[in-house]
């Protein structure tokens, strides 16, 4: 192990962070800038999968989640009258990895991944604008005229990457998911709601969910087809969102109404086509910066946290930079571009418009056979490993 290489992480969020952990746990000197003035969480929620729970052990990583959010316990799908579409074996297959799924809010997943980074310098208000690769090492220039030189460059700067963009050039397009999306976190109970549930309700173009994240509160979100030049303005009101609801049941509804308006966000959302070259020399991407998705698997945040320890396990094991970070991205490009084409494919059919696509969309779930829906759940809970194709030892990339 190198304990003198050194590493710049751009972006302090979820895949910033983990980033910065992992690195450190296998020697690494990380210094991690944030484009933000301070590390804040939209109001929103998420859920951390086995996969990305069972990728943080492997380095010896544990967050101690299920004591700041909820472990899933049941996964329900149902249609906009509250009727039952089909039980998803989420907990079964959980039970078989041994690995929970941990619902949580954005907030309180990065205060666990602040508390544990503590000690590694996180350098706010500092947005990176552009870097140079002089001598196998990188130098990241900051706005404000602040630099930073390293053995290595880490772009976890989100969707809009400045080092995504340096790498791929502007103008680089976005994939609009065609809806809009309304997130909220509340207070939360209702006779119908479950405590450890996540129940979906599917409606024509439209979805709604609600997922318990612990300690009596309630994440949710809701859909809406809508073209991209209405959603990306959409200046409705919480009134708004009830009336697109109307007749939708009682639970859906009152998660709204018990939200402060304040607290309720609308956001679009977007991925873009899958990116076959994370990186030259000593730079490489990492979570949606590299592979940006939309939310409908809920593996956004887990395939972030993978990156991190895949990167990590490379970098340990291969002496040379470039070629470690060119073995990270072989050994990353297969699933992840296998769960960004699912989600893609999965939030399209679901979003189902029209009484044939609907009927179509339930009808499917409804028949598949639950051998047939363990096998299209199961992989992407289950983290693969470091190296699944051995890279380390094929991979030959830059000196």
């Amino acid at each position: 192990m190198n304990t003198t290489r050194t590493a710049i992480v751009a972006g302090a969020g979820i895949g910033g962070l983990s980033t910065a952990i992992a690195l450190r746990r296998v020697g690494v000197d990380v210094r991690v800038y944030e484009r933000a003035p301070e590390i804040r969480a939209a109001g929103s929620g998420l859920s951390v999968m086995s996969n990305a729970i069972a990728a943080l052990d492997s380095l010896g990583i544990d967050l101690g989640l299920e004591k700041r959010g909820r472990a899933m316990e049941k996964y329900l799908v149902k249609d906009r009258k509250g009727r039952l579409i089909r039980e998803f074996p989420f907990p079964e297959i959980v039970e078989r990895l041994g690995v929970p799924c941990v619902c949580i809010s954005r907030a309180d997943l990065l205060a666990a991944l602040q508390e544990e980074a503590e000690g590694i310098p996180i350098v706010v208000d500092s947005p990176l604008e552009r870097f140079e690769v002089e001598g196998g090492r990188v130098r990241a220039h900051f706005r404000g005229g602040g630099e930073a030189e390293a053995d290595l460059l880490v772009g976890a700067d989100g969707f809009n990457s400045a080092v995504r963009r340096q790498i791929v050039g502007p103008g680089e397009p976005a994939h609009d998911s065609g809806y809009i999306v309304w997130l909220g976190i509340t207070d939360y109970e209702h006779p119908r709601f479950p405590p450890g549930s996540v129940v979906h309700f599917w409606g024509d173009g439209m979805r709604f969910g609600l997922v318990d994240i612990g300690h009596g509160r309630l994440y949710w979100w809701g859909t809406k087809n809508m073209p991209e030049e209405r959603s990306t303005t959409w200046d409705g009101s919480k009134a708004d969102i009830l009336r697109a609801y109307s007749g939708w049941p009682d639970e859906v509804r009152e998660a709204i109404r018990v939200t402060p308006p304040s607290d309720i966000l609308s956001v679009t959302s977007r991925d873009r086509p899958f990116l076959e070259g994370w990186g030259q020399g000593p730079v490489t991407l990492l979570g949606d910066a590299a592979h940006p998705m939309l939310t409908s698997l809920g593996q956004g945040s887990a395939m972030a946290i993978e990156d991190a320890v895949v990167l990590a396990w490379h970098l340990e094991r291969q002496p040379d930079v470039a070629r470690a970070l060119r073995s990270y991205e072989k050994a990353r490009a297969e699933r992840t571009r296998s769960i960004v084409e699912a989600t893609r494919s999965i939030s399209d059919f679901e979003q189902s418009e029209g009484p044939l696509r609907r009927r179509i969309r339930d009808g499917y779930f409804r028949l598949m056979s639950h051998a047939a829906l363990v096998g299209k759940l199961e992989p992407a809970l289950t983290f693969p490993g470091p190296d699944p194709y051995g890279t380390v030892a094929t991979v030959r990339g830059e000196g």
